[in-house]
């Protein structure tokens, strides 16, 4: 993004998903006006955007757990 937003302090749009035979099983995003958010299966949570590292990291950890039968 060019700047920062009221939705998007941080200046980044971005959208991660897991999706398993057509269905989304893990998702980070911040989808216009909803702010930083994951999806664990059905569960909408609010998601505290730290940096890039930061959010590929967790998602990839949301994998590994669901993977594990944690999530």
């Amino acid at each position: 993004m060019p700047k920062p937003t009221e939705d998007k302090p941080h200046g980044y749009k971005y959208s991660l998903v897991y999706v398993i035979e057509n269905e989304r099983i893990i998702g980070y995003d911040n989808a216009e006006g909803q702010g930083d958010h994951r999806h664990i299966r059905e569960l909408i949570e609010a998601y505290h955007f730290i940096s890039l590292k930061k959010l590929a990291h967790d998602f990839f950890r949301d994998i590994e757990r669901y993977k594990r039968g944690e999530l």
